[in-house]
Formats: structure tokens, sequence, C-alpha cells
């Protein structure tokens, strides 16, 4: 006797709920590790207090302002008076000394590389710590030193840490 086979002629079902829930998991894991791996660095930025009416403006200090400047051929000036290395150290550490909430700012020439800048800036710190801050200028005109003054005035002042 033979037996017959039954045969299925329905088309098969496939529930796709439990499958979307497995790959929205998968998805989210890997979003999740993604994110969390990622060293994402922010970089702090002290903003300068709201300037209002009762405060004075910082370019009524401008002649005060301690202004060394770095040309291309690496000659250093102390506002606009050309200075040794020596010279230049000395004078910034006495400065420091002198004025306890002053700033000593560095103009470098456009032309100086990077590398330079960033020597020069690291020696001044090694003489003056954080109260040594970099200024640049605003546009391409020749560098005097009442253009030196006016854009260090409107530089941001560094904050010195107690």
């Amino acid at each position: 006797m033979r037996f017959r086979e039954i045969e299925n002629t329905s088309i098969p079902v496939i529930d796709l709920i439990p499958m979307l829930t497995v790959m929205m998991g998968v998805l989210a894991f890997f979003v999740v590790i993604s994110v969390s791996l990622s060293n994402e660095q922010l970089i702090e930025v002290d903003l300068p207090p709201e300037q209002t009416e009762d405060t004075p403006a910082v370019s009524d200090t401008a002649e005060e302002l301690f202004i060394v400047e770095k040309d291309a051929t690496g000659q250093q000036f102390l506002n606009g008076a050309p200075m040794t290395t020596e010279q230049l150290t000395l004078e910034v550490e006495g400065y420091l000394a002198r004025n306890r909430d002053s700033v000593v700012y560095l103009l470098p020439s456009r032309e100086l590389p990077y590398e330079e800048v960033m020597q020069f800036l690291g020696d001044m710190r090694s003489v003056g710590g954080d109260r040594v801050s970099l200024a640049l200028e605003e546009n391409t005109a020749e560098n005097t030193a009442e253009n030196a003054a006016e854009t260090a005035a409107n530089a941001t002042n560094p904050s010195p840490e107690d």
C-alpha cells in the first residue's frame, strides 16, 4: 500500500517582527559602542566678561601693554625696540614681577613658520608662565607699534590660576 504524500500548497509565512527586533538591538549596540569609543576632545575657552558702561574699555590701557614682536628674520623687539634673547628674558621677568596682573603679548610675523612661533611662545612661557599670551594681527598692513598695541588690546587676557 502506498501512502500518499500530502502536498503543502500554501506559501510559507515569514514573521518579520522578531527579525526586525534583533536588527534594531544590534544597531543600538553598535551605536552605543561607537559613541563611547570616540575620543572627542573639547577645548575650554574662557570668554571675557560682558563689557558694560561701568567697566573701563580695554583700549584705555593700551599704553601699558608689554608687546614682544618677532619678525620673519628672527629679530626680537620689545615695544618696537630690538632686543637680544637674554635682554628680552630679563625685561619680561622684571615686567611680570612689577606688574602682578599684567600679561605679556607675543606678536609673531605672519611669515614665521608655525614651529618657530610655537618654540618662541614656549620659551616665553618658561619665563612668564600663563601670563604670556599670543596676539595676532587682524589686518595684513605693515606691523607698527600702534597696530601691535591695538591688536594686543583686543586679545583675550588669560586668567592666572592661583
